[in-house]
Order: structure tokens, then sequence, then C-alpha cells
């Protein structure tokens, strides 16, 4: 594949190609599962698993592959209008790809930064070579100023978990599609963590990244407990300004992925830790890592959100494990004096809004269970759990017990849940949460993306015994209706978040 040098600017690599006849000689294209594209090639090379990533900022995306082949491998870009019957315009814009030995299936993963994005703007992008390039995907950009942001966050698709990649697929395909066409305008899509059921098993790995939606808007990813025992996470998504140091990656880098890393987007600065790395001091690493991050990073965010996969204050199965009552001393005081504003976990396969948490106490005495309305204040954080995604597998809610951890009992407002948490369900219906940072609130709804009915995997499969609100007493609402929803006043006089510059950037017009 011949490149011409093209220009080069600071902190971007801008070159073009020529198109020819053979660049659009795609070869035998299979379109699988509702998006997952193989592209086979003449000379037998095939990319599979193309996924959108975030980037540092709004202005960039970060494109992830596997391909059969190590040859020279680049994301090509447009703005999409230029297409011209779906061809590319000689001024496409490439980004050479770093091509590496997969140690998972014997091939070759890539990965590509595309810079310099313009805002309001659809661009079209594919990956490959000359000759061998992948089907075209699509992605808009959305307005880089101003104090609103909509993501949704979606916990453990755990694709395999019930048993049944397919049926698991069907429920995350489902959720996905759901998800969007109710919110069309969310800019990132967050992990909860555990994509899949087994870390190297790459069946799982193709029903997950199998929706088209994973290719239209950015993955943040999140490593889960079982996606850490091999390297197919981190090399199914590169993540940008990943710190794999020791403490924070769980054990030898070359049997295992981890890492911590942070990433930034309008006025709202995300954090996502590995959160499988916590003996041998790691959790004191974790919070030295996120007050790093803060100090370097948080001057121009109004607000904070972390990211990990396991729940603190789980409601369910993992309420009392070893790790998370440890956590519980070592981090919310922590978080609280980093200024921390709301924590996304996953893990526990059930859904839970904690109360407003201030060093590890309730901050409110007064604040009422499921309240609507509430003020975060200075040193004020909410934690978020979030259910399954896929419908894969469900943990029912347990009761508080006090005799495994005197410091995690009954709320006195609500002797059934836990006392941290302001909100705990189950209805063994997929759900997701939606985030709108809206300037000084953040409002956090748990949304169904599913009912009783088919795709549900745990459900058609019998591995739960009932499905509905009151553990199946009243029938299921209907897809899109709300289990959960809170106005989080976040007053703190932070800065703006406003970045005019950004938006005024861009190499394509």
């Amino acid at each position: 594949m011949k490149i011409d040098k093209g220009t080069q600017g600071p902190g971007r690599v801008l070159r073009r190609v020529a198109m020819s006849a053979t660049a659009a000689a795609i070869g035998v294209t299979a379109v699988l599962g509702g998006g997952l594209a193989t592209a086979a090639h003449a000379d037998g090379t095939t990319l599979t698993g193309i996924v959108l990533g975030v980037g540092t900022n709004e202005t960039q995306r970060v494109v992830s592959w596997y391909s059969s082949a190590g040859t020279a491998q680049v994301v090509q870009v447009a703005p999409t209008s230029k297409l011209v019957n779906g061809q590319f315009p000689a001024s496409a814009v490439t980004f050479p790809a770093t091509v590496a030995a997969n140690s998972v299936n014997g091939g070759h993963n890539a990965h590509a930064t595309i810079d310099s994005l313009k805002q309001n703007t659809s661009y079209s992008y594919r990956v490959g070579a000359e000759g061998q390039w992948s089907p075209t995907y699509s992605f808009t950009t959305q307005d880089f100023n101003g104090n609103n942001l909509d993501f949704l966050f979606f916990g453990d698709p755990q694709i395999g978990s019930s048993g049944n990649v397919a049926k698991d697929g069907a429920g995350w395909l489902d959720t996905l599609d759901v998800a969007l066409a109710a919110n069309p305008k969310a800019e990132l899509l967050v992990s909860g963590g555990d994509q899949v059921e087994t870390a190297n098993t790459e069946t799982q790995w193709d029903a997950f990244l199998a929706p088209a939606k994973l290719r239209q808007y950015p993955w943040a990813a999140t490593i889960g407990n079982h996606d850490v025992g091999g390297k197919a996470y981190e090399q199914h998504f590169w993540t940008p300004n990943t710190d794999r140091s020791a403490p924070y990656y769980n054990g030898a880098s070359t049997t295992r992925s981890g890492g911590n890393y942070w990433f930034k987007y309008k006025n709202v600065l995300f954090i996502d830790i590995n959160s499988n790395a916590y003996a041998s001091g790691s959790d004191a690493a974790h919070v030295d890592y996120i007050s790093k991050v803060i100090k370097e990073q948080g001057a121009d965010a109004k607000h904070t959100v972390l990211i990990y996969h396991h729940a603190i204050y789980s409601p369910a199965s993992h309420a009392n494990d070893s790790d998370n009552k440890q956590r519980r001393q070592d981090f919310p005081t922590a978080f609280s004096k980093l200024g921390v504003d709301l924590v996304l976990q996953g893990h526990d396969h059930s859904y839970s809004r904690s109360y407003v948490i201030k060093n590890g106490q309730k901050a409110n005495k007064d604040e009422q269970p499921g309240a609507a309305e509430v003020s975060k204040g200075p040193g004020g954080v909410i934690y978020v759990t979030a259910n399954s995604a896929s419908g894969s597998k469900y943990y029912d809610l347990t009761a508080p017990d006090a005799t495994k951890d005197p410091n995690y009992g009954p709320d006195p407002l609500n002797p059934k849940s836990h006392w941290a948490n302001s909100v705990e369900n189950q209805e063994h219906v997929r759900t997701y949460v939606r985030v709108q940072v809206r300037g000084n609130k953040l409002v956090v709804e748990n949304i169904r993306s599913g009912t009783c009915a088919a795709p549900n995997a745990a459900v058609e499969l019998g591995q739960v015994k009932w499905c509905g609100p009151n553990n199946g007493a009243d029938a299921a609402p209907g897809v899109g209706s709300s289990v959960d929803k809170v106005v989080i006043h976040t007053n703190e006089g932070k800065a703006n978040g406003n970045k005019s510059a950004a938006a005024d950037s861009g190499w394509l017009q």
C-alpha cells in the first residue's frame, strides 16, 4: 500500500491515500448478528472485531480490530457528505495503525486514533489497506461546547454466562438497539465490565461485538473479573492514557489484561480503574492514581465520574465479599476528599443507587429512600450499580446481614435495604442507565430495555424462578419505562468546562 507523506502537526498524523479501483475491492463481506462484519479478501486477509472507542477527548476516536495479517494498516476517514456512491474521496485522511501479534488467536490486533474531529459532523471510516478494506461504518460528533452531555452505562453483558451465547448476544443486541433508538443523541457508551464470560473465548467476543451500534458510538471499556484472565480485553479495546503499571494490572502482564485510564469529554472527567487489582497495596495505588489524574486533568472539568467493576455498595450476591468490605473502608473517604461526583459500577447484576455518601457515611440522615431530587454538596458522592444489560445472568437482592459486616447493615428508613442504598431493584429484566449532564445537575435514570419475554436468556432458560416487580407479583412494565430516576444537584463552584478552542479545531471541513 502506497501512502503519500502528507503533513504532520502536533498530536496528529495526516496522511492521504489516492483512491483507485482496487481500493474498492473488498472481497467477500459477511455481515453477522446485526453488524459484525468479516471482510475476507482475495489474498486471504480477514478483518474482524472492529469496534469504536473513546479517545482522550471529544475530538478523538480510537478504532480497534483484529486482522489475520501483520501488514501495515490504517483507518481511513472522510466526512460522510464527501463520499460518492459509497466511495471515499481522494482527500480522505488516513491514520496509521499500530499492529501487534495477537496472543489469543494467532493473528494480529490493531488500533489507530482518529484525531482532530470537528463538532456536529458525520464521518465515515473503514480499516485495512488499499484493496483490503473493511466495510464502511459511520459515526456523528455533536456539539463540543456547552454543559450538556448524554451517555449510557451498561452493566455486565457477560456473553456466555447463561450457557447460551446466541441468547445472551440477542439480549445484548436488543438492549443497545432499544437504548440508542430512545437516546440517539447519546455521545458515549460506558461499560460496567464483564463483556464476556470467559476472557479468551472469541466466540463470546464475536457475539459481544456483533451489534452495529458498537461501530457507531464510542465504547468506553471497563475490565471486569471475567475479562481479566487473558489478553483478549486489551487486544479488543485500546484505551487512551492507559497506565499498566503493576499495581493496576492484576498479575503477570504477559497473560492478563488490565490498567487504569482516563479521558475527558466536554466538561466531564472520566476515570476508569481496574478493580480486579486490589491486593498488595493496589487500592492505595488506585487512590493515588485517581488523585494524580484529578490534579492534572480536573481543572476544567465540572464533573468527575469514576468507573470500575466491583460495586462496593452491592445490593445482591457480592454485598459482603471480602474485597468489598475492605473497599467500603478505603474508598469512600478518599473519593469524597477528591471531589468525585458519581461512581458507576457493575459486577452485582442488579440495580442500586446510593444515598449521598460523604466520607463513608450517609451525608443527610433525613434523605428519604427513592428521593427524586438530592443535593450532593461538597464531598458528596452517588454510587450506582447497573443491572444486567443482556439478561444473561441476574443476582437476587440480599437482606442486609450485619453479622457478616457490622458496617453494612440495614437502612433505618427501609430495613430491607442496605443502609447506603436509596434504591435497590431486581426484576430479572434487562436495563441500562442513562446519565444526562445538565449544567450543575446530573440526571441518572435506570431504564428497562426488555420485559420478561425473549430475548431474556436467564428467564428463557429457567435460571430464575420469577420475573417482574415485587418478586414477580406484578407484571413487568414496558420497554423504555423507568425503574428509578434522580436529579443530582452538584453545585460546587467547579470550572464550567467549556472548550471553545476544541470546537474550532479540526482537519475535516
